[in-house]
C-alpha cells in the first residue's frame, strides 16, 4: 500500500470510530508498560512510540515519570485525539505526524516501541524501509519492542492484511545486530469482545 493510501485509510478509521472503539484499544497497556519499565528504567532516556495512534500508553508513561517521549503516527486525527486528552501535559511530548517507512525522525532513541505497526507492512520494501529507520534511530545498546499478531492470531485487522510473527520470524526481518531478549504473549480482548493473540518481542541492538 502506498504512503498516501495508508494515510487515507487510518485517517478514515479515526474519523469513523472513537479512540476507545478501535479494536486495539487498551485502557491500560500493561504488557507494553511492563516491558518498557523492565528494559528502560531511566526515566530521562529518549523513547519513541511508533504508530501510537490515540493510545493511552503516553499517558501512563508520563504518569510513571518518563520525560523524553516521542509519539509518532500517520494519522493527524489520532494524534489530535491524544493531545486533546492529555491537555497541558501534551506539551511535554514530541509529536510527529508521518509514515514510519519514509518520514524523518527528530532524534535517536534508547527504546523503540511499536504495538501493531510492523505487522501491517506486507511488502518487503516497506519492511526494509522500516528496519533502515530503526537502525538509524535506535542507539547501539538500545531496545526495540515490537508487538504483532502471533501465528495463532488474526490474518486481517481494520480491513487490511497483516503478517503474523513469532520471535524467530521477526528476528529474520530485523537482521544481524539484534539480540532477542524476551517474548510475551497476550490474549487481547477488543472492545467488541473478540480475543486477538499478540506476541511482544524485545530485542537489544548490539553495540
Amino acid at each position: 500500500m502506498a504512503e498516501q493510501d495508508r494515510k487515507q485509510h487510518w485517517e478514515r478509521v479515526y474519523e469513523e470510530k472513537a479512540p476507545d472503539e478501535v479494536s486495539w484499544f487498551q485502557s491500560v497497556p500493561e504488557v507494553s508498560l511492563d516491558l518498557i519499565e523492565r528494559h528502560l528504567p531511566d526515566r530521562e532516556a529518549p523513547l519513541i512510540d511508533v504508530g501510537a495512534g490515540a493510545s493511552t500508553l503516553v499517558d501512563h508513561l508520563l504518569a510513571r515519570g518518563y520525560r523524553n517521549l516521542t509519539v509518532l503516527d500517520i494519522a493527524a486525527r489520532a494524534l489530535a485525539e491524544a493531545r486533546t486528552r492529555l491537555g497541558e501535559r501534551a506539551d511535554a511530548v514530541d509529536w510527529v505526524e508521518g509514515d514510519i517507512t519514509c518520514c524523518e525522525l527528530p532524534g535517536r532513541y534508547a527504546l523503540w516501541h511499536d504495538r501493531a505497526v510492523f505487522h501491517f507492512l506486507t511488502e518487503p520494501a516497506d519492511r526494509a524501509a522500516y528496519v533502515e529507520r530503526l537502525r538509524r534511530h535506535l542507539r547501539p545498546g538500545g531496545v526495540v519492542v515490537i508487538a504483532a499478531f502471533s501465528p495463532e492470531g488474526p490474518t486481517m485487522c481494520s480491513g487490511l492484511p497483516i503478517v503474523q510473527y513469532d520471535a524467530e520470524r521477526l528476528a529474520g526481518e530485523l537482521g544481524e545486530g539484534f539480540r532477542h531478549l524476551e517474548s510475551r504473549q497476550e490474549a487481547h480482548r477488543t472492545p467488541a469482545g473478540k480475543i486477538q493473540q499478540f506476541g511482544y518481542h524485545a530485542f537489544r541492538r548490539e553495540s
